[in-house]
């Protein structure tokens, strides 16, 4: 064999091995040369940190009047003065902004919501700080740290690497294994308006915090346009959460740094019609973020020794309030179980799967030998439906507003398999799921009696603040149960009372004591005089 000859057959193998190397399935492509171009053109070994604001607003995730029939979730207040710093390297961020007091610091960093009941907010300036796996917030600049429940702080966490800085960051990482595919887009996807000439994008697919999936789309222009994963949620299961950048929104911040000033997140689909799901809303934060201060770290979170020591155990308050009726409290929703012949009714399932094991366990206490039959939903916030899948799996019948039930039946309570986090229903899926027949509908009047006791479900309307909802009375007791329609104490009255007053008259019920899901019981003549004030 000549040199030549041997030096062609030497490259030949050279070429034929590194292509083996990098030997990907149709579709697929070699994620590293994708992530240098990207990081290339924003320049992320450049940024350690940085601190940005502007103006942003936020919707109220879970609170819209009714599923299927809006395309987004409620507008919530604006938060202004905002300001965002995240430190890659120390694995901290820190949100600082003003909105109007009175909204639920804790149930939600950007408004209204998921854990309702809770003390509201006293000050205008809100501040929620991340560092590893633990989370607070302040009300006020001056108050005390208040621990975030695990499930927030990791949500907070991740936050800190969807957005395009921090997810080439992320890719970087041990345990990362970036994955890479491509695809044409068009329309929208641009991220740039109008156009609707198809573009390749390449996605590369990363995990971070050892649990999410995060996928990055990357155009022509090594731009990251859409930051997408999936959450937990109790309600919708995994749950679509996303940012989306337009290529417009780039700035240069010099040195060779570009970083986007529009943001846009989604928490469930993008779907104006309803064509994915039922579950109507989507936006939840977008804002125009255009003071950035690159490698501005700000001054160091530490975890305050409050906050490494706090726990959350999950309490059940029982009171008795009548013979064989008992409030089952202790946390920012109450539940109502009554004690029928030969069953049980619970009037609703609030926040999440655990909470309701809690009651039920409580339940079983109280009442051994008697089975759950039915649950009552008073209506279809994400924060009073968190445990209907609890009750589904353990046979009992859902008994809720009409408009409710294709919300349910399609998004909630389904076979899909929960990734993130798996409960009783997605584990042990019962037959009866798909049968159809655990459900019970009402359009304006419901009784349950069984010669020992009565309850009479109704239907309350109308309302601003949601549609389909349902209040339980038991007529020999004189006590109604109802859930966000009024929750004491309060000094002002609202649309909301008027109307739950309006309708007690019309159905001349005889109420001695309001049992909300949101706090203690009142008596109706305090309710009473509230109203009669506003008259």
């Amino acid at each position: 064999m000549t040199a030549t000859r041997a030096s062609f057959w030497l490259m030949t193998v050279l070429v034929s091995s590194a292509h083996g190397a990098q030997d990907f399935p149709p579709g697929y492509l070699d994620p590293e040369p994708v992530l240098r171009a990207a990081e290339r053109a924003i320049g992320a070994d450049r940024l350690r940190c940085v601190t940005i604001g502007g103006t942003a607003e936020a919707a109220i995730v879970g609170q819209q009047r009714l599923h299927g029939y809006e395309v987004d979730w409620p507008d919530a207040q604006p938060l202004r003065n905002y300001v965002r710093t995240m430190n890659w390297e120390d694995g901290t961020m820190k949100e600082v902004f003003d909105r109007d007091p009175g909204q639920n610091p804790a149930s939600w960093k950007y408004g209204l919501g998921w854990r309702g009941g809770e003390p509201l907010q006293r000050y205008e300036r809100q501040s929620f700080m991340v560092k590893d796996s633990r989370g607070w917030y302040q009300d006020g600049a001056l108050s005390e740290p208040v621990a975030a429940r695990p499930e927030d702080a990791q949500r907070w966490q991740l936050d800190l690497w969807i957005n395009p800085h921090g997810f080439l960051k992320a890719a970087r990482l041990p345990g990362a294994n970036p994955k890479a595919a491509w695809r044409w887009e068009l329309g929208e996807m641009g991220r740039d308006g109008a156009t609707t000439k198809p573009e390749k994008v390449t996605i590369v697919s990363i995990t971070v915090l050892g649990k999410y999936r995060v996928d990055a789309t990357i155009n022509q222009e090594n731009l990251l346009q859409r930051i997408h994963t999936w959450v937990p949620d109790p309600v919708l299961g995994d749950m679509n959460y996303e940012h989306e950048f337009t290529n417009a929104s780039y700035v240069d911040l010099g040195n060779g740094i570009r970083f986007p000033t529009g943001w846009h997140h989604h928490e469930g689909w993008d779907d104006n019609y309803q064509a994915q799901s039922v579950n109507a809303g989507h936006n939840a934060f977008g804002g125009t973020l255009d003071d950035i201060e690159p490698n501005l770290c700000g001054d160091p979170l530490e975890i305050p020794d409050s906050v490494r020591r706090a726990e959350f155990p999950i309490r059940v308050e029982t009171e008795e309030l009548a013979d064989g009726v008992w409030l089952l409290g202790g946390a920012s929703h109450n539940s109502v179980a009554v004690e029928f012949e030969d069953y049980i009714v619970v009037v609703e399932a609030p926040l999440d799967e655990a909470r309701n094991l809690a009651v039920i366990e409580e339940v079983a206490r109280l009442v051994p030998d008697k089975p759950i039959r039915f649950v009552v939903n008073t209506h279809q916030h994400h924060d009073h439906i968190g445990g209907l899948r609890t009750y589904m799996h353990l046979g009992a019948t859902i008994i809720t507003h009409w408009k409710n039930h294709d919300f349910y039946t399609r998004d909630v309570l389904t076979y899909a398999p929960r990734t993130l986090a798996p409960d009783m229903l997605s584990l042990w899926p019962p037959t009866e799921l798909a049968e159809g027949y655990q459900y019970e509908t009402v359009r304006e009047n419901y009784w349950l009696n069984d010669g020992t006791r009565s309850m009479h479900i109704s239907y309350v309307h109308p309302l601003r603040h949601v549609e389909g909802m349902l209040i339980a009375y038991l007529p020999a007791e004189k006590i109604v149960i109802e859930a966000d329609l009024y929750d004491p104490p309060t000094a002002l009255t609202n649309d909301a009372h008027r109307s739950f007053y309006r309708h007690v008259e019309r159905l001349g019920l005889d109420v001695e004591t309001i049992v909300p899901i949101h706090g203690r019981p009142v008596p109706w003549s305090s309710f009473l005089a509230l109203v009669e004030r506003s008259e």
